[in-house]
């Protein structure tokens, strides 16, 4: 599938996929087909047992500074002449659908993807291409990444759920102050704010996502990093007693899994464990 993407470039080597958007011109700013390849390459990443983590970055100087203004110009001025490309066969439907349908809204499925996904940002990241970037699971920026909400200087909101993310990250006051300001910062302030876990030297954020998750790939249960990154995303939503309910459900039965006991024999052991790779078909 991977030579009819367009907009996109997608590599797996084992254990990581790296979904690379590929419009340079543009600084990798969004299309409607980029954003369904997006879409189908993660559903092709997860069904790979070869993929323990997923790396989704961009080609050139940027990572993605939202929708191409171009479309939107149309779209704002009624000049758009109603034909749109047949994106049929790009169709696909990634992520736990058990996870309920708060995962189930328009990018909110990133957070229900069955593996890790890591947003290694090396450039322009603004508007829906901040928003997204909220949406996985951890965020690697370059010191020289510049980042924007961008929404209050276009006439919008806080659209495409940012306004839940952001929060979340970096807290309502800091929030609010992007938000409004639409300010430009840099990846150091990202780091320092919260919205970046990591900060990579210039040019180095896609080895230091891939490095990541090799040394994920090393020691960690790929069952179990599913099950984690589905426990926090989804009592991020639940209250305390209900999570820890579930939490327990969900421990009784991966008591009973081969990776619990290779886990505890290579610890015995002492060597590195084999744990068994994700499985979804």
């Amino acid at each position: 599938m991977s030579e009819e993407y367009q907009d996109i470039i997608y590599e797996v080597e084992d254990p990581i996929a790296v979904i690379k958007m590929n419009r340079p011109e543009a600084l990798n700013a969004f299309t409607a087909r980029m954003l369904a390849e997006i879409r189908h390459a993660l559903a092709e990443a997860e069904n790979d047992e070869r993929v323990v983590g997923i790396v989704l970055t961009g080609e050139g100087k940027g990572f993605c500074p939202g929708m191409d203004m171009n479309a939107l110009d149309s779209q704002s001025s009624g000049t758009n002449d109603g034909q749109r490309e047949d994106l049929s066969f790009l169709a696909a439907n990634p992520g736990d659908e058990t996870l309920g349908e708060n995962f189930e809204t328009t990018y909110t499925y990133f957070m229900s993807i069955r593996k890790p996904i890591i947003a290694a940002i090396n450039g322009a990241c603004a508007g829906l291409g901040l928003a997204v970037a909220t949406m996985t699971d951890i965020r690697i920026a370059e010191r020289s990444a510049r980042f924007s909400t961008a929404f209050s200087q276009r006439g919008l909101i806080a659209e495409h759920g940012i306004s839940w993310t952001l929060p979340r990250l970096i807290g309502t006051g800091n929030a609010l102050d992007l938000l409004w300001s639409a300010r430009k910062f840099d990846g150091q302030e990202a780091k320092d704010l919260g919205l970046a876990e990591i900060l990579a030297e210039d040019g180095e954020s896609l080895l230091t996502a891939k490095n990541y998750i090799k040394t994920l790939a090393m020691g960690s249960a790929p069952k179990s990093l599913q099950v984690i990154k589905a426990q926090v995303h989804r009592h991020n939503n639940m209250q305390l007693g209900e999570s820890m309910k579930e939490t327990n459900d969900w421990m009784a039965i991966s008591l009973k899994r081969s990776d619990f006991k290779e886990g505890v024999r290579s610890f015995i052991e002492k060597r590195p464990p084999n744990f068994e790779r994700v499985s979804l078909t």
